[in-house]
């Protein structure tokens, strides 16, 4: 095993050898990787060699085999579509490293503090705030969704993760304890909570207008500031996110004004889907953004199947205006209670 090991290392060592460990004075540009195209060689990682069945923890029943590489991937999305800091709808290849990894003691964690489960059933159409409290981030901290999605690593700050974090409401149906999946495309509510809080991770999003009567579940979704979910040093962890689930009383029908309307729903839909295939600058990116915003139109974000609702640049329903992001302009469905960059 060690032979493969140093063979490996010597064959990935010829590959870089033309971009050796670069100079003090160069290690920003070389070293940091923000404008050399060879992998560097105090940045190859000998994990990438093994597909892990003759490592520690190889004896697991059941193991797969991990993908193996003498070049760290760094060719892997060669001739596939690039996600290329866009939101394509219709799937991508994402070939940016994952970044920087908080310690084991610093790992992101989140708790919903309201609504709370099993607490008093919310008025339908009334406004109310979801409120979470975050550890270990340093909150706020966003980038352009629409141009810049997962379009850099993960960073850290003070050794906490550099991100902020978005909550999303889904409709459970008639019960709370469903059996079935819920449709990860469709929400009531979805907002990026992009500002700092209160300092100390206790962070707020406003559902302006409330929701109809209904059980709803609501997560959060901590993310590093281009919007990749946080990356943790251990698998064996608390999770970094929090759900809970709540009751809405009443007889309010509050509805998103696209959600219900298929024309403007397919609208919206037709719009992303076009510039999914043509998300250049002469493509049809200024005319989705427009049909877009346009199908969005107002209204609370409440999710429908063909929807254009809530946060901007994440779009609605299973045909709404998600390609809000692939399109590279646009802020889809910001509604009075679905606004909000990503």
């Amino acid at each position: 095993m060690l032979y493969t090991q140093i063979a490996c290392a010597i064959a990935l060592s010829a590959v870089v050898h033309a971009n050796p460990e670069p100079s003090p004075a160069n290690a920003a540009a070389a070293g940091g990787g923000s404008t050399g195209t060879t992998l560097s060689a105090n940045a190859i990682q000998s994990g990438s060699f093994n597909d892990g069945s003759n490592e520690v923890g190889s004896a697991e029943v059941g193991q797969a085999l991990s993908l193996t590489s003498q070049n760290n991937f760094i060719n892997n999305c060669a001739g596939k579509t690039l996600t290329n800091g866009l939101q394509i709808t219709t799937g991508s290849c994402n070939g940016i490293t994952m970044g920087d990894i908080p310690a084991k003691t610093a790992m992101v964690s989140s708790v919903i503090i309201n609504p709370q489960t099993g607490g008093q059933a919310i008025a339908s159409d009334t406004s109310f705030n979801i409120t979470v409290q975050m550890a270990n981030i340093v909150a706020g901290q966003f980038t352009n969704a629409d141009a810049t999605y997962y379009a850099a690593p993960q960073a850290l700050q003070g050794g906490q993760v550099v991100g902020h974090t978005h909550v999303t409401v889904q409709d459970m149906g008639k019960s709370l304890n469903p059996t079935t999946a819920l449709d990860a495309t469709q929400f009531a509510f979805f907002k990026g909570i992009n500002d700092a809080g209160n300092g100390k991770g206790l962070l707020t999003a406003a559902v302006t207008g409330g929701l109809p009567a209904g059980n709803y579940r609501v997560c959060t979704m901590a993310s590093a500031a281009n919007h990749q979910p946080v990356i943790m040093p251990v698998a064996q962890r608390g999770t970094a996110d929090d759900c809970t689930k709540f009751t809405v009383s009443g007889n309010g029908n509050t509805a998103n004004a696209a959600s219900n309307n298929g024309a403007t729903g397919d609208a919206a839909a037709a719009a992303a889907a076009s510039a999914v295939k043509d998300p250049g600058p002469t493509g049809a990116a200024g005319a989705a953004g427009a049909a877009a915003t346009t199908a969005a139109g107002t209204g609370n974000a409440n999710a429908g199947g063909k929807g254009a609702a809530g946060g901007a640049g994440f779009g609605g329903g299973a045909k709404g205006a998600a390609g809000a992001g692939a399109a590279g302009a646009g802020a889809a469905g910001a509604g009075a209670a679905g606004a909000g960059a990503a």
